[in-house]
């Protein structure tokens, strides 16, 4: 019997993309999982026929984040791993990009962790439990275009660090800096599946990450394998991004060398 058999899971952002398929692996394990978001999917993550539980949030709301809180531990009387997925932005140049929309950037991809974490926080305590952070490569270079969501995803990285600090040793705090992935939105982000192939050709692995890769990251740092790991950034990026002047030599080597 998987360790996770016995345990209660809650994904922020867990109806679609990375969060869908971290909720899938936790199914396939055994746990009870909890996804929530904004509106209902037309379907829910599951596996073999066992679905997740759906609960509507805003996770930007303390009010509807204590319910969420609330309606798990009424049903299953425990919490023991949350998992902080929901995030993103769309492409402003901050230039011209206002005071709102960056504080509401800032607000869904930083505080609403921390909300959240505050909220599960006795429920994770009583249950020696573990709170997992999805970063993004984002914070840890810069981010042209998404200006505020790489600082927020920066101070993500580091309020895992400083929970892990407070918050140990009951609950164990650690994040995922997560690289490119393979999502439904990929194709408009990087121009279609060209474009991906493309940027794909210039990592180390040569293919962008899929959410099963983040699921499985999950799965570790949420398993007794990792009880020694918290205040951790595990990076789950196929290598990293090489360098621009890397890749816009090795583009010129290969347009010099063309067809013979």
């Amino acid at each position: 019997m998987s360790e996770f058999a016995k345990k209660t899971v809650v994904i922020t952002g867990g109806t679609r993309g990375i969060g869908r398929g971290i909720a899938a692996a936790f199914l396939r394990d055994g746990a009870e999982v909890y996804v929530c978001g904004r509106s209902a999917p037309d379907s829910l993550p599951e596996y073999h026929g066992r679905p997740a539980r759906f609960v509507q949030a805003d996770v930007r709301n303390e009010e509807q984040v204590q319910s969420v809180i609330d309606h798990i531990l009424e049903e299953t009387g425990r919490l023991d791993i949350l998992v902080n997925n929901a995030g993103g932005s769309p492409e402003v140049e901050a230039a011209s990009a206002s005071p709102r929309f960056s504080e509401s950037v800032i607000r869904l991809n930083l505080i609403a962790p921390l909300i959240f974490s505050q909220k599960a926080h006795a429920s994770l305590r009583a249950s020696g439990g573990s709170i997992i952070n999805i970063a993004s490569v984002s914070g840890i270079r810069p981010s042209p275009g998404t200006a505020a969501y790489g600082a927020a995803k920066a101070g993500l990285i580091n309020l895992t660090q400083s929970l892990a600090q407070e918050w140990g040793p009951e609950i164990r705090v650690n994040c995922i800096i997560a690289g490119l992935m393979q999502t439904e939105a990929a194709g408009d982000h990087y121009e279609g599946r060209d474009g991906i192939d493309r940027i794909a050709d210039s990592l180390p692995l040569k293919r962008f990450g899929t959410p099963r890769d983040i699921a499985s990251a999950c799965l570790f740092l949420a398993s007794s394998a990792a009880s020694y790991v918290s205040g951790a950034s595990l990076e789950v990026t196929g290598g990293g991004e090489p360098p621009v002047h890397r890749v816009l030599a090795n583009q010129f080597r290969t347009e010099q060398d063309g067809p013979e």
